[in-house]
């Protein structure tokens, strides 16, 4: 049985290193549009791998909308794939820092999720469908079992230490040795941010962010009543270092501290070059400011290779490396961790005096999963799914959002960043489109200054039927925007 596992595994790496090398030539332009992509036998020659390895890859392919076979002729590049988004210009950030007011935007979003008559196109979870939800819950009853008095007791500052163990081993694929005893676990990812910052920073100081921006930072940056930097970002490559380095000269001893998404950024979907990388942690280093890197989507890579994060090049401690279980396997046991640098004990202290403690029995799950539950077989299955959805979802969107719509290809993660055209306001999409039940992010949560108020985000973790009758009812709506920009959009 082993054997064939094995085995089983290892054609699926096969015909993902096969599918993942035609996509690429695909991204980069070596194939384009209408070009005849190789024959079957011909790549499987090549490549050195078995023919029916070479259907299965350009099956997942085709599932993609990336090729389409042609009878009596062959497989050749899709005529029309979804555009990239314009990049937001990268320019020299606003005069000062800004303090953070979203109003009710922000709420009424998050309050979506509660409303079981909304389609949830808004927020970024994962599909439970693609969730190892019995797995887990076996684990669950059975670790509980096993560690009955540990299960109610708490698992105090940094907490459970074969949980720490784990996901110390698990950080050398992203290039990063850390010991566990640098690591501290807490209730999601936003909670490991938000310990940094109470630990980096003070009631006034300034912080640079990615501009757009993971909302829930923003909410953080409030809460705690800090000011945001916004640094221009690209879909492709992530925040601009040149805007960053004229950001933090300008405001020299003003930012206290830096929050980037370096793989797959929340909502781009950018990723950062190792090069980027390094320079990222040398700049700020150079100017003394901390990194907060929140890494929640690295493992989620269209790839072959786990992309590796900034920490990996951290020599000083400077790298707060935040990340969680949420994306990959349960949002709702709410475990997340971060690696704290030369911050262990400030950050254990303040952990202690926001919630004590993580909750015992989900750390005990996570860690025999992590242990014996095939975490990196089940990180292939849904690579490849989100994979195939984000770009039937992005097809979608070109088919029935207005001419000139553009939408982000991420290589990672499952959100999707949509630019309308001018005309169409993304907040007036979202009440709408609420309004019929469904959800959307509109663009303007993602920023200070409302920009972005022609975009929104688009969660692509599900896709049926129904997600694709709600894009084409989106699109339809952004096109009565467009036709009648300020009328009334029934």
């Amino acid at each position: 049985m082993g054997r064939l596992m094995a085995q089983t595994e290892r054609s699926e790496l096969l015909y993902e290193q096969v599918a993942n090398r035609v996509s690429y030539l695909i991204e980069q332009g070596t194939l384009r549009p209408g070009d005849r992509v190789p024959s079957i036998r011909s790549l499987s020659k090549q490549m050195q791998v078995s023919v029916n390895t070479v259907k299965e890859a350009y099956r997942q392919l085709e599932d993609m909308r990336l090729i389409e076979a042609r009878p009596q002729s062959g497989y050749y590049v899709r005529a029309r794939l979804p555009d990239l988004p314009a990049e937001p210009v990268v320019n020299q950030p606003g005069p000062s820092p800004c303090e953070v007011s979203l109003d009710n935007i922000y709420q009424h979003v998050m309050r979506d999720l509660l409303d079981p008559q909304l389609l949830q196109l808004g927020i970024a979870i994962p599909s439970p469908e693609l969730l190892p939800v019995e797995k887990l819950n076996r684990m669950l009853a059975r670790e509980t079992r096993r560690y009955a008095t540990q299960s109610v007791s708490y698992h105090l500052p940094p907490g459970n230490l074969r949980l720490r163990q784990q996901i110390a081993r698990r950080a050398l694929l992203s290039g990063c040795t850390i010991s566990p005893e640098q690591v501290v676990i807490t209730s999601g990812c936003v909670e490991a941010v938000m310990l940094a910052l109470r630990v980096l920073c003070r009631p006034g100081d300034a912080v640079a962010i990615e501009t757009p921006v993971y909302f829930n930072f923003l909410e953080l940056i409030e809460e705690l009543g800090l000011k945001a930097l916004e640094i221009p970002s690209s879909p492709r490559g992530g925040i601009s270092l040149e805007a960053l380095e004229y950001a933090l000269g300008s405001h020299y001893g003003q930012v206290k501290a830096c929050i980037v998404i370096s793989n797959f950024n929340n909502p781009l979907g950018g990723l950062m070059s190792d090069e980027d990388k390094q320079r990222l942690v040398d700049l700020l280093e150079e100017f003394k400011v901390p990194l907060i890197e929140d890494d929640i989507y690295g493992d989620l890579s269209y790839h072959d290779e786990r992309p590796s994060v900034a920490k990996a090049y951290d020599h000083t401690g400077n790298v707060l490396l935040c990340s969680s279980f949420s994306k990959t396997l349960a949002p709702g046991y709410r475990v997340g961790w971060v690696a704290t640098g030369r911050y262990q004990e400030q950050v254990e202290r303040v952990k202690m005096i926001t919630s004590v403690a993580t909750s015992s029995p989900t750390q005990l799950a996570i860690a025999e999963f992590l242990a014996n539950g095939g975490y990196d077989h089940h990180l292939r299955s849904i690579r490849r799914v989100y994979a195939r959805q984000t770009v039937l979802m992005a097809d979608a969107i070109g088919r029935f959002f207005p001419a000139g719509t553009r939408v982000s290809r991420p290589q990672g993660g499952y959100v999707l960043w949509v630019e309308m055209p001018p005309e169409v306001d993304g907040l007036r999409l979202y009440e709408h489109a609420r309004a019929i039940g469904i959800s959307i992010a509109p663009g303007m949560l993602f920023s200070l200054a409302r920009r972005f108020r022609n975009c929104i985000r688009l969660n692509a973790a599900h896709w049926d039927s129904c997600v694709e009758a709600a894009i084409e009812t989106l699109g339809r709506l952004a096109c009565e925007q467009k036709e009648r920009p300020g009328g009334c959009v029934a």
